[in-house]
């Protein structure tokens, strides 16, 4: 509905059968289920272990059923993951258009941390950055961001260069390279 990523389509591909103009994300819905799946096979696992210190043939034909299962399926899971980021429909500028509406109101989380960290009561910072992000829904072509500029409480604890650091979405990336690396990428 936000067209920011989706799944390969191919043509002449069916969508939602009430929906026409709906593309199903196929591959998603199946690797979630079968993530049920498997996660399942451990509740099946943990009741293996009831016995203390013997072993019979009941734990047998749980693991007979569990083991195999749960290897093919996260092993078909991990070939269609590959498969379903390979061909993923990647929108960037989408991404930026949405992270702007409203000029900026999912930064609010920011602003309000920076305000606690200026010495605000939380529960004042909640309400006022609260209030602030109402306006911005409220009003047309409302900017979260030039509100909070304008808030004289803002204003009082922040800098303008500290209110524009609450709206960096590099901040939320300063891990990345770090990601990256734990995953051999």
């Amino acid at each position: 509905d936000v067209l920011e990523v989706e799944e390969y389509f191919s043509k002449g591909q069916k969508g939602s059968s009430a929906m026409p103009h709906k593309r199903n994300p196929i591959r998603s819905e199946r690797l979630t289920g079968m993530a049920r799946i498997v996660r399942g096979h451990a509740v099946a696992a943990l009741e293996n272990v009831a016995l203390w210190h013997e072993r019979d043939i009941s734990h047998s034909s749980v693991e007979r059923v569990i083991l195999p299962d749960a290897c093919i399926l996260t092993h078909f899971m991990l070939k269609e993951t590959t498969n379903l980021v390979k061909n993923l429909l990647v929108y960037p500028e989408n991404m930026k258009r949405n992270m702007n509406v409203y000029g900026g109101v999912i930064f609010s989380q920011r602003v309000l941390l920076a305000l606690v960290e200026k010495g605000m009561i939380r529960e004042d910072a909640y309400q006022i950055v609260q209030s602030c992000a109402h306006q911005a829904w409220n009003q047309p072509n409302g900017n979260f961001q030039d509100l909070i500029c304008k808030n004289e409480e803002i204003k009082s604890k922040l800098s303008e260069a500290e209110i524009a650091a609450c709206f960096d979405p590099k901040h939320h990336l300063k891990h990345l390279d770090d990601v990256y690396q734990r995953l051999g990428i």
